[in-house]
């Protein structure tokens, strides 16, 4: 990305748009006073964050037991009772789900990476799923301490063990045939890399003409595999990062707040909720709304406007897909592929 004189600007930035990730799947019910576990109190979760200043939220959804669900039926009937709700909300599902078979016959059908491309079958369609890129470990105990997950069941050594050695499965076949659904079902990918090698696997993606649409993405700072919550790391993917593309900051536990300050301020976009965090000052505990609200002030507090959800939509280019590989590149602001026989660097116009 360039930035200009004037780049800092509140009036030359995008109006705020706030990620909300309220559902926290990483945590039981008992670990939180701010996890929704029925249908009604996940929904309203939904309308707080929006009432809030969200307008994009992060959807995992729960049984009635309080488990994560991997049940399709149970994302489909979430979604359509999310549309009803929050209707300008962008709603993302995050896609590292892998749902479980359904019915008599259901191990038969759904099998291997099916499991996870039921992602694209999604009915009502959500706007975005979310990908990664590159099998690597996704260790999210790495960088909590254990003030950090006192109380919660992240503090128990077996449950935490499951969770450090965690690592994504997303290897090229899975990635390209994911891509490959997802825009067949006019659903958009919102990239969710942790360094900048993924970066560089995105771009051979699209320059293959694997991938033809919008780049949304999260840098994911949470260590154990990614990116830390290092400034130099943060403004490295920042300057990598092509002048069309779309960038949210996302990080973990008590490091979300100075680093989505920072994004704020030079006109990135940004996540929040107890998904990543639980905590506010050091020893108390802060809920999905208030870390919101709390965004809202910082971008007031810098004159920097919080998009409504229709701006959202728009910053976020959702249902916008291109026809070719030059489009795309043009679009997102990546020079174009070197046609056969040219010599030298790759130039936007001709010599």
């Amino acid at each position: 990305m360039h930035f200009h004189d004037d780049s800092l600007f509140p009036e030359n930035q995008q109006p705020l748009v706030i990620q909300a990730a309220p559902y926290g799947p990483e945590f039981l019910p008992g670990d939180s006073d701010d996890i929704p576990v029925t249908f009604a109190e996940q929904v309203q979760k939904a309308v707080d964050c929006y009432n809030a200043g969200a307008t994009l939220l992060h959807v995992h959804c729960r049984e009635e037991n309080g488990q994560g669900s991997k049940r399709l039926s149970v994302f489909n009937e979430m979604l359509d009772r999310l549309r009803t709700a929050v209707p300008k909300m962008i709603l993302q599902v995050g896609g590292s789900i892998s749902f479980a078979p359904e019915g008599e016959g259901g191990d038969a059908k759904w099998l291997n990476d099916d499991t996870r491309h039921m992602l694209a079958e999604l009915k009502p369609k959500p706007d975005q799923v979310t990908i990664a890129i590159n099998t690597n470990q996704m260790n999210v105990c790495e960088l909590m301490s254990a003030d950090d997950v006192a109380g919660t069941s992240l503090a128990q050594p077996a449950y935490a063990d499951a969770y450090r050695e965690m690592w994504i499965p997303s290897g090229p076949a899975f990635v390209e045939e994911h891509l490959k659904r997802l825009q067949q079902n006019g659903i958009q990918a919102h990239f969710m890399l942790g360094d900048i090698g993924q970066l560089e696997s995105v771009e051979r993606l699209i320059r293959r003409g694997i991938y033809k649409g919008p780049l949304i993405m999260n840098w994911v700072a949470i260590g154990g595999g990614m990116d830390g919550p290092n400034p130099y790391n943060m403004m490295e993917f920042i300057r990598r990062t092509p002048d069309g593309a779309v960038l949210t900051i996302e990080a973990i536990m008590r490091t979300v707040l100075p680093l989505t300050t920072m994004a704020i301020a030079m006109g990135l976009h940004v996540r929040c909720g107890i998904e990543d965090n639980l905590w506010g000052r050091k020893g108390e505990r802060i809920t999905t709304v208030a870390q919101v609200e709390q965004l809202v002030r910082i971008s007031r507090e810098l004159y920097r406007d919080v998009a409504t959800g229709e701006q959202a939509k728009r910053i976020f280019k959702i249902d916008e897909f291109y026809d070719s590989t030059e489009e795309t590149l043009a679009k997102i602001g990546w020079a174009p592929n070197r046609e056969a026989g040219v010599r030298g660097a790759p130039l936007r116009v001709a010599a």
